[in-house]
């Protein structure tokens, strides 16, 4: 039966197809102290770079080549708070968009008089490079409610440009909600905003009652507004609101909210608070990527604004097989995780369950089929496969050939049996196999959708110990 399989995909011409969205890997964090990070990817071949600073009385921005540059790229300050009155203190999360030819920073700014008289404002350059223009003040933008405002963020869905960002309406209630504007200029509000989310789950109500921090993807014809919620300790989490890309986005009805949240904190990981996200592709543009910030230690003293140690940290955003993002966990600092999925099995890929390693389609338990590529723990060239969601636990065969994700003991045995020669895919070498260390000539393959380390010594064998890295 499998040997009909492998053949059956080999004529449909799925197995020799390489996946469309091949792995990245980065290695956080990026950028200590820098929270609620935007990056924006332009024509110029350059990705620029933009965050809130501790002291939140200044913009800075930095620019490269590549993701992972940024975290080395110089910074540069490109407009400071004003000595007095509006715009003179608490400036917040500036974001940079290319619209028009001109560059625009939104960003979030009280008053030396009232330091929570919280409004979003606009700058603009024409300036070729962002970092080296001279900005002009747009001002703030005109809300028909004077309150509590902030996280401004711009996108357009079928050639139509929206605002949408955070704002108090006492009429409402305490905390803050999502709202929505068309934009007649980068600068102006056109028409009556409307509020498209408030509120109301437990997740979204510890500590403070929050929704903020919006961000826009789009794929599939729909449109993805990730949001942040609760207070910015630990209880920090991401939302998510579903829209169709040919509905009337101002109604709210065409909105849904996701039940639960779907980026959460992770003690396995050491990762808290996560949120105020935005999204980037990868320099091939086959990868979506998502910018968060978080921090490695949950417990804060004192009011969680004046801690500053949030940074900034990318990982890949997966898909599920319905079309909707899979955020995954917050992963481990160090190079992040990548899945594996079959050659003559597109839609399967390697995973764990209660420990036992095989391969399955729709994993929407994402941390479950990633696996961190790290030195051999036997050394002398080999690889690991570390589980995301247990660090400490690998990839390993047992004295019966089957393949475990089992924590590490320190043993020689273990390490052994951990460890793998990375070779070019077996049936396609634009894939990857997994040679045994201590089992020379023997491979990670599946059999009966199981992994197991067995010699690679037919088709069919080749076949199954060949997986593509996503």
């Amino acid at each position: 039966m499998a040997l009909s399989v492998v053949l059956a995909a080999l004529t449909s011409g799925l197995a020799a197809a390489a996946p469309a969205s091949p792995a990245v890997t980065y290695t956080n964090p990026v950028a200590a102290q820098r929270a609620d990070p935007h990056v924006f990817k332009h024509t110029d071949g350059y990705y620029y770079f933009t965050a809130t600073v501790p002291a939140y009385d200044r913009i800075v921005m930095r620019r490269a080549t590549t993701l992972q540059g940024l975290s080395t790229a110089a910074e540069t300050t490109i407009w400071t708070k004003h000595a007095s009155g509006d715009m003179g203190a608490h400036i917040w999360a500036p974001e940079i968009h290319h619209i028009g030819g001109k560059w625009y920073v939104y960003f979030a700014a009280g008053s030396t008089d009232d330091i929570w008289k919280i409004r979003p404002y606009v700058l603009e350059t024409s300036a070729a490079n962002p970092l080296t223009g001279t900005w002009t003040e747009k001002g703030r933008i005109a809300l028909p409610l004077d309150t509590f405002s902030l996280d401004a963020t711009t996108f357009t869905v079928g050639g139509t440009r929206y605002l949408s960002w955070a704002q108090n309406d006492p009429a409402v209630g305490d905390g803050t909600n999502i709202y929505l504007a068309r934009l007649s200029n980068p600068w102006t509000v056109s028409g009556s905003p409307v509020m498209i989310s408030r509120p109301t789950h437990a997740w979204e109500k510890v500590g403070h009652t929050v929704n903020e921090g919006p961000a826009v993807i789009q794929r599939g014809g729909k449109v993805f507004m990730s949001f942040s919620a609760s207070a910015t300790d630990s209880n920090y989490c991401l939302g998510l609101l579903t829209a169709s890309a040919s509905a009337d986005l101002m109604n709210p009805a065409s909105w849904t909210k996701t039940p639960t949240p779907v980026f959460t904190s992770n003690t396995a990981t050491g990762q808290y608070g996560p949120g105020h996200n935005s999204f980037t592709t990868s320099e091939d543009g086959r990868s979506d990527v998502l910018v968060y910030h978080d921090r490695s230690y949950k417990d804060i003293s004192g009011d969680p604004l004046n801690d500053p140690n949030r940074r900034t940290r990318y990982q890949k955003l997966y898909w599920n097989a319905d079309g909707t993002p899979n955020f995954g966990i917050p992963v481990a600092d160090g190079v992040t995780p990548v899945r594996f999925s079959s050659y003559n099995f597109p839609d399967r890929y390697i995973r764990h369950w209660e420990y036992r390693a095989k391969i399955e389609p729709n994993v929407t338990n994402l941390a479950d089929s990633q696996f961190r590529v790290v030195t051999g723990l036997a050394g002398t060239g080999t690889v690991s496969l570390e589980s995301a969601n247990f660090p400490g636990y690998y990839l390993r065969h047992r004295s019966n050939g089957e393949v475990w994700v089992d924590k590490s003991d320190g043993s020689t045995g273990f390490k052994a049996d951990a460890s793998f020669y990375r070779r070019a895919g077996l049936a396609d070498a634009a894939g990857v196999s997994f040679e045994s260390y201590n089992l020379a000539g023997s491979y990670v393959r599946h059999y009966d959708y199981l992994l197991v380390t067995q010699p690679a010594d037919t088709a069919t064998a080749r076949a199954d110990a060949t997986f593509y890295a996503e």
